[in-house]
């Protein structure tokens, strides 16, 4: 039996989920939740052996909450499930120790496939999500570039933007900015937050530059 959670800080598409699920052969939903704080509670109580979680959620971001379930319960499968197909929102979810990656508009058998399919231990992506490209950013990164979400978010930084008015704008988790800027630190060789912005400042990041 598949013992399911579901994090989602939309109770419409909660609902949907759970309706659409409910009558599904081997699988039980044992807890629902609109935050990832919520969501750990759920785990602790329940043991769930897999979690569905967006990543963008008010009081803890999926992110976290991943890396927390996995820290706690090293052996639950771990589903993201979210509107933003960006690899960096993508790498940092299996970064945390998700199984699969799957888009809000997925269909109803390619949820139950993700579920099932992480559930056996194997890797689910979306059937939109570029595989092949995943890791490239990341390599990138360690010649010393950055990647275009990093300088979209220096730009932000040079407008004297804090992380949650960055997270807020861009749509991602104030820890998925905090990570971002200590990446960008550590890649572009400076010594804390005070020269990343100066550093921001110098190069005079612009929209544009994201775009190319």
């Amino acid at each position: 039996m598949i013992r399911l959670a579901i994090a989602e800080d939309h109770q419409s598409l909660i609902d949907g989920l759970e309706l659409l699920l409910k009558y599904e052969e081997g699988i039980s939903i044992v807890g629902t939740a609109n935050d990832g704080e919520q969501l750990l509670e759920i785990v602790r109580l329940k043991q769930p052996n897999v979690v569905i979680t967006d990543i963008r959620m008010p009081k803890m971001d999926g992110i976290t909450a991943a890396k927390q379930i996995i820290k706690e319960f090293p052996t639950t499968k771990i589903l993201a499930f979210s509107m933003f197909d960006q690899l960096d929102a993508i790498e940092q979810m299996l970064e945390a120790g998700a199984k699969g990656y799957i888009l809000k508009n997925s269909s109803l058998n390619e949820v139950l496939l993700a579920i099932r399919t992480i559930h056996k231990g194997e890797k689910y992506f979306d059937k939109n999500i570029d595989t092949n490209a995943l890791g490239k950013e990341k390599n990138n990164s360690k010649k010393g570039l950055l990647t275009k979400r990093q300088i979209e978010i220096l730009h932000l930084v040079a407008q004297g933007k804090t992380s949650r008015e960055i997270a807020e704008q861009l749509f991602i988790g104030i820890h998925t900015v905090d990570t971002h800027r200590k990446n960008m630190i550590r890649i572009l060789g400076l010594k804390g937050k005070g020269e990343l912005m100066r550093y921001a400042l110098e190069k005079k990041y612009t929209f544009k530059n994201t775009r190319n």
